[in-house]
């Protein structure tokens, strides 16, 4: 049996307003905006259709087919709330994810469509002729499915995630195109992170500190452009009149006010400073907000909300809370702007040697924090002894302990004298274990580890020494991205070094290195061809290059990769021909004439000369072929 005419009119009345709904996502920008965009457009093309059967109705056995399409777009319109009203730094994070849904949701109304018998609805032809069309667009769309990346933002992203102070012109494009410019965007993003924490069912720390991480940093680069000379002052004046309601969590749960200090609790709640010290000191063990009991009294700064309050209290015209400082530390000759706490940091040393395993993982986390924010914290924490506890550590059984241990010591490392601290402490032999069986983050940040302390010359031979170069190749295959950037990064500095190229090449690690050269989309060619350019120099890397069949794929390059890629494919091609006619063949047979000929005109200074000398060899042995022939 059919549904009743009412439900037939409720069910296409609900279609209309779910397409109305759903149009109104249109104007979103942002990473997922064209991908958003494109199936909202799509989406409501369909008005049309639906409208005009508010007009004459739908018969008993068309009824199946709408149903679906009610279903597939109420999917729809949860995935775009979902979207348009969640953490922007959480769906950058897991953009595959995201992308993945859209693709879902394509899938399910291109399904529905299907099954919409239109032969037997009554509209006219000209909506019929464009339903059709869109079915034809929902299938491509299906069929088709484009992993459209910025490569631009993932690059910035990259650099904003693993490079200390990044550059203030990368930070604003971040901004801009995650939308979280000003300070209403970054309140709500800020309060949009602390319900994912509150809300995540498992361990939330990794993502929620990159998504806290990141949003300091962009936090930090709207404070500075909001420092800078304004010429609609006028409208600041006028908020100096108003009375602005404080948001609720600016407020302490404890005193109910605007907070000068707020700092983090073990259970992830933030109080002002002075506030749950005090309940503290009464003897209270678990979170006045909670009621859960406290794995640790540790009190951590909450940078990122100390910067959105001080920003909202520019923007208000208020001024910004006083006596800051008290618990900053001020080292001789320094320079006084250290959030280090001395006291705090003995105590987090105090519970790696003595603490269970839940207290040492929670130390070793607070500490990595700390090392992550600022040069004097890091001066601060090796003065306090950390470095010998942390590399101890390396070795616990526990792997966000072991995590968190070597990410502390990564972001010491940034600090020039930290890096002999952390070798003479014995950590490169405990790190390159962690880079062998660690987790996978582990693993990144061991390798990037490994990285920061091969700057030093002498570092290059004892990590190469100590088995981290097969370690780093099995990475490169394995990794995230990340993880293969990291891995990337940290074997050719160390190759720099001769007695590890031979390591590397006897580790195997060119046929690892050709396979990314041929996977364009992977985004590792830069890297790829930068150690390739490098073992070329070796003769045992010139023979495992030309054994891997490259040259075709170099000559590609020299052909249509950027200009860094092309000068380094053809300094490796200059390399491996260079004295052997074979070589020289091979890519003279796959076009390397051509291709060389181009660079020699368009390349840069070095690709001009190495293009110059590989054509003459070329020209030569085409003489010589020549006079043979006659």
């Amino acid at each position: 049996m059919g549904l009743t005419d009412c439900s037939h009119e409720e069910l296409i009345s609900r279609l209309v307003d779910s397409i109305k709904e759903i149009s109104g996502f249109s104007s979103s920008k942002g990473f997922i905006g064209k991908i958003q965009g494109d199936l909202v457009r799509r989406i409501t093309l369909l008005s049309p259709f639906f409208e005009e059967l508010i007009d004459v109705g739908l018969k008993g056995e068309q009824i199946p087919g709408f149903e679906v399409m009610r279903i597939a777009l109420d999917s729809s319109l949860e995935l775009f709330r979902s979207v348009n009203g969640g953490s922007k730094l959480f769906q950058i994070f897991h953009r595959d994810s995201v992308v993945q849904k859209f693709h879902h949701v394509t899938v399910e109304i291109e399904a529905a469509l299907s099954q919409i018998p239109y032969d037997t609805v009554e509209v006219s032809e000209e909506v019929r002729e464009q339903v059709q069309l869109l079915r034809f667009q929902f299938k491509r769309a299906k069929e088709n499915r484009e992993e459209d990346y910025d490569m631009q933002l993932s690059d910035d992203l990259a650099i904003a995630e693993n490079v200390m102070d990044p550059d203030t012109n990368i930070l604003k494009r971040l901004s801009q195109e995650l939308q979280l410019s000003t300070i209403d965007e970054l309140k709500k993003e800020s309060h949009a992170i602390h319900k994912y924490f509150l809300s995540y069912d498992g361990d939330p720390d990794d993502c929620f500190e990159r998504m806290s991480s990141l949003l300091k940093q962009l936090v930090d680069c709207a404070t500075m452009e909001s420092s800078e000379p304004d010429t609609s002052a006028g409208n600041k004046i006028v908020s100096r009149h108003r009375s602005p309601v404080i948001p609720e969590y600016f407020r302490c749960p404890i005193s109910l006010e605007l907070m000068k200090d707020p700092v983090i609790v073990s259970t992830g709640q933030t109080y002002e400073r002075s506030s749950i010290q005090k309940w503290l000191d009464a003897g209270h063990k678990t979170c006045p907000k909670s009621q859960e009991t406290l794995l640790h009294s540790g009190l951590t700064p909450n940078y990122v909300l100390k910067s959105l309050i001080a920003l909202w209290c520019e923007s208000n015209g208020i001024d910004l809370p006083q006596n800051q400082a008290i618990y900053r530390t001020t080292k001789p000759g320094g320079s006084g702007s250290s959030d280090c706490d001395r006291a705090f940091v003995r105590s987090l040393l105090d519970k790696l040697d003595n603490g269970a395993t839940e207290q040492q993982r929670a130390a070793a986390g607070e500490l990595r924090l700390l090392a992550k924010r600022n040069a004097d914290n890091r001066v601060c924490i090796a003065e306090a002894g950390a470095i010998p506890r942390l590399v101890e550590l390396l070795s616990s059984p526990d792997p966000r302990t072991q995590e968190h241990s070597v990410t502390a010591l990564l972001n010491l490392s940034i600090n020039e004298c930290n890096k002999g601290a952390i070798v003479d402490a014995g950590a490169i032999t405990d790190i390159v274990e962690v880079l062998k069986n660690g987790s996978m983050e582990a693993r990144e940040n061991a390798a990037a580890t490994l990285f920061s302390l091969s700057v030093i010359d002498e570092n290059k031979v004892a990590i190469g020494a100590a088995g981290a170069i097969q370690a780093l190749i099995s990475l490169l295959e394995e990794g995230t991205r990340r993880g293969k950037k990291d891995a990337a990064t940290a074997i050719f500095n160390l190759c720099i070094y001769q007695g590890n190229k031979s390591r590397a090449v006897k580790g195997g690690i060119v046929n690892p290195l050709t396979r990314l050269l041929k996977d364009a989309g992977g985004g590792m060619v830069d890297e790829a061809l930068a150690i390739l350019a490098i073992l070329s120099t070796n003769q045992e890397g010139k023979t495992a290059i030309a054994e891997a069949e490259s040259i075709p794929v170099l000559v590609e390059i020299i052909r249509t990769g950027s200009p860094r890629n092309r000068e380094n494919a053809a300094a490796i091609l200059w390399y491996l021909c260079i004295g052997n006619m074979e070589r020289l063949n091979v890519a003279r047979e796959v076009g390397a004439d051509v291709a060389l000929k181009e660079l020699t005109e368009n390349g840069t200074d070095r690709a001009k000369r190495k293009a110059g000398s590989l054509l003459e060899l070329i020209q030569q042995i085409e003489g010589v072929a020549a006079s043979t022939v006659e």
